[in-house]
């Protein structure tokens, strides 16, 4: 189901990673919630080294099986085990909505990345597919938590069925570069 053509489709992979690479010129990047790789497998397609974390033990053991070429490891979004600035971008595909501290989570994703951090998520619409409304985030409560979080800018970037937010304005040794 993770991998059905009907959700491939949804999620618009190779555009959302074309978004992001063009946002963020990025040569590695840390894939939070990374379920069964889909991303990581599209962010190891365009040359990028890729690490993913997600809470559940047996998506980890899927996206090692599905994609070998990247690391994987079992850690959450509100504690990522990475040092400060480990990664060049913070991508998280659909799992904000799931985090049980959403504001910890962009701290810690804010924390990792040195370039920007990508958020993939579902519209504050009722729809046949994607989380029940009463999970998605509501309407300018992901800007007020990144605001929270540190970052000074948000960039949102409405897909055909998804919203792309790129995160910046965190103090970098490479944004000065």
């Amino acid at each position: 189901m993770l991998r059905s053509p009907e959700r491939l489709a949804l999620l618009e992979i190779e555009r959302v990673i074309d978004l992001c690479l063009a946002a963020f010129p990025a040569k590695s990047v840390l894939d939070i919630g990374t379920g069964t790789g889909l991303f990581a497998e599209g962010f190891v397609a365009r040359g990028l080294r890729v690490t993913g974390i997600d809470v559940s033990p047996a998506m980890i053991e899927a996206a090692r099986r599905l994609v070998p070429q990247a690391r994987f490891r079992h850690a959450s979004a509100e504690a990522v085990p990475f040092d400060d600035e480990a990664f060049d971008l913070a991508f998280m595909g659909l799992v904000l909505h799931e985090a049980d501290d959403r504001l910890q989570a962009l701290r810690e994703v804010r924390r990792v990345a040195c370039l920007g951090t990508a958020v993939l998520e579902w519209p504050f619409r009722q729809e046949e597919y994607g989380p029940p409304l009463a999970h998605r985030l509501k309407p300018g409560e992901l800007e007020t938590l990144a605001e929270d979080a540190g970052f000074t800018r948000i960039e949102a970037l409405p897909l055909s069925h998804l919203i792309l937010f790129h995160l910046t304005g965190h103090s970098s040794r490479k944004e000065a570069d």
